[in-house]
């Protein structure tokens, strides 16, 4: 049997027993491997040093910018390697839109497979990259490669995750995607773990651990690409019957075709209601840490110094702190990916964005004045829940999507609509980096710089709030018609079974499935790691608190 015939979306559709709780697991083993994209600045300070070891060799002065990408002579700047950060998010919405379409035909399987392929050979580029010392490579490697591996790994089980859970679509993306925020809390420590293991007094210890990352990722993504399943056509969970369109109209049981979302005006609305929600939370994610530190200074010590008259040791003090905190909105990332979208499933897709919308603007408008009022714990409070609506506008706009343009091509739709996650990545990040050091440069107190930016921020909310109110159902005219699903399904390899022969009484075996040891053992391969991070992660946040 060649590798293509095994990786055929026809040998992935489940047979008679197979139960549909085995894809999440699968699902979460390939996100939890490329949330590592997040927690990639744990390698900056190292490779800023990878030439001097102890301290940064600086580069000539007059030297140019290409020089500089060539030069294996002196260090890389922590901005240069910042790139990388850029290209995976930019990579990840480009390929999700570009590839969404060939992923529908070709199954999650395939796509799982070549994502595997490009995060894990990525790294291994970056490792060759880091020991010759050229930084193209690492551009080239974990950036662009990498970055494909990213958009094609993310949306690999979104339409899979909503074929399976028509009943529950919310939970079973939102259980995939959390994945993909915890992914630096398994992947940061570890990282750091390695790189100790193997410095020397001649290296940073960093394409080691590119190397042997690469490994392990590798395993776990083709365990869950070789674990996916699709439903045959035609099944449903046991006793679930699908909702009739009067009674929520706004979820359809047509299908619209990926080529034609570019001409619906609610995929734009959905397109900017994401980047909006997205915008806002990225720019305080970015700068979480400083923007504590600056806000509090030595409150957080328990004296009224500003931050800077604090010592060097008081400094380093609330530095810890800050880490502490920032492991903590990690949490809340996560489990905002979770919580949001299983609530998505009772309160609707509409009205939870409406929710991130109305208290997103509460919270942001508020963390100003928690901060003037030296309030701590509000102000932790505050941005906790804002960064759980961050992860859970994430985790709910697949089904959202699902909703209104039908389930067939929605894993393709869903990597159009990533390309406002792209747009966003730039957008949050530049409103509150340029907000701060102009004000900064005009002589505002570190501790005032972020409030303007805080009440910008909770316009961009308004303005989401506005514009998915505007969402309506999608107009008969752009669902596809009978004889153009058959064809669609006809290319997407969609048939009732292996033999499509499987009769109902099999149909029923199907996606409920009971084999204990099987549903033990993949859920362990994925939460035993997950727990490890968020224990790492609490420890870390404890210090908040003390």
């Amino acid at each position: 049997m060649a590798a293509s015939d095994f990786l055929a979306k026809e040998r992935t559709i489940a047979r008679p027993g197979f139960s549909r709780w085995l894809v999440p697991p699968a699902a979460l083993a390939i996100h939890l491997c490329i949330g590592m994209a997040y927690g990639f600045s744990v390698f900056w300070l190292p490779l800023s040093k990878a030439i001097g070891i102890k301290d940064s060799v600086a580069c000539a002065k007059d030297m140019g910018f290409l020089a500089e990408v060539f030069a294996s002579g002196c260090d890389w700047k922590i901005s240069m390697l910042g790139w990388m950060y850029t290209m995976f998010f930019v990579l990840l919405g480009v390929s999700a839109a570009l590839w969404g379409g060939w992923l529908e035909h070709a199954g999650p399987r395939k796509a799982g497979f070549v994502a595997a392929l490009c995060w894990c050979g990525g790294l291994v580029i970056s490792a060759l990259g880091v020991y010759t010392h050229q930084i193209w490579l690492m551009w080239l490697g974990s950036g662009v490669i990498g970055g494909i591996g990213l958009g094609l790994g993310y949306i690999s089980p979104v339409s899979t995750l909503i074929k399976w859970f028509p009943d529950r679509r919310g939970m079973a993306t939102g259980m995939a995607i959390m994945g993909f925020g915890g992914g630096a809390m398994i992947g940061s420590p570890l990282a750091d773990m390695l790189m100790r293991h193997f410095a020397t007094p001649d290296s940073v210890g960093v394409w080691q651990t590119f190397l042997v990352m690469a490994a392990i990722y590798f395993v776990f993504m083709m365990g869950g690409a070789f674990g996916y399943r699709v439903p045959p056509t035609g099944w449903k969970p046991a006793g679930w019957t699908p909702p009739i369109a009067a009674s929520n109209a706004m979820i359809t049981q047509k299908h619209v075709h990926v080529s034609k979302v570019w001409g619906i005006p609610q995929f734009w609305l959905v397109w900017l209601v994401l980047c909006l929600n997205v915008s806002a939370g990225i720019g305080v994610i970015g700068m979480a840490s400083p923007m504590l530190q600056e806000v509090f200074g030595g409150k957080l010590l328990g004296v009224t110094t500003a931050f800077n008259d604090l010592t060097v040791a008081q400094k380093a003090s609330i530095a810890a702190i800050a880490a502490g905190f920032t492991g903590l909105i990690s949490l809340f990332n996560i489990g905002g990916r979770f919580v949001w979208a299983s609530c998505s499933d009772f309160i609707g897709r509409k009205m939870t964005y409406v929710a991130f919308f109305m208290l997103g603007f509460v919270m942001y408008v508020s963390l100003p004045w928690s901060g003037q009022a030296g309030n701590v714990g509000l102000f932790v409070a505050g941005v906790c829940v804002i960064l759980s609506m961050y992860g859970g506008g994430f985790a709910t706009v697949p089904a959202y999507l699902a909703d209104l343009f039908g389930s067939q091509n929605v894993g393709a739709i869903h990597g159009r609509l990533l390309t406002a996650w792209a747009t966003a990545g730039i957008l949050g990040p530049v409103i509150v980096n340029y907000m701060r050091e102009y004000q900064l440069a005009h002589g505002m107190a570190r501790a005032s710089v972020y409030n303007t930016t805080m009440y910008i921020l909770a316009g961009l909310l308004v303005l989401g709030l506005l514009l998915n109110l505007m969402i309506r159902p999608i107009a008969e005219k752009h669902f596809m018609t009978p004889e153009e699903l058959a064809r669609e399904k006809q290319l997407a390899h969609e048939k009732s079974g292996d033999t499509g022969s499987t009769n109902m009484l099999d149909m029923d075996r199907i996606g409920n499935g009971n084999n204990p040891g099987l549903l033990f053992v993949s859920w362990a391969v994925v939460v035993i790691p997950l727990a490890w991070g968020v224990a790492i992660t609490l420890e870390k946040a404890v210090v908040l608190f003390k």
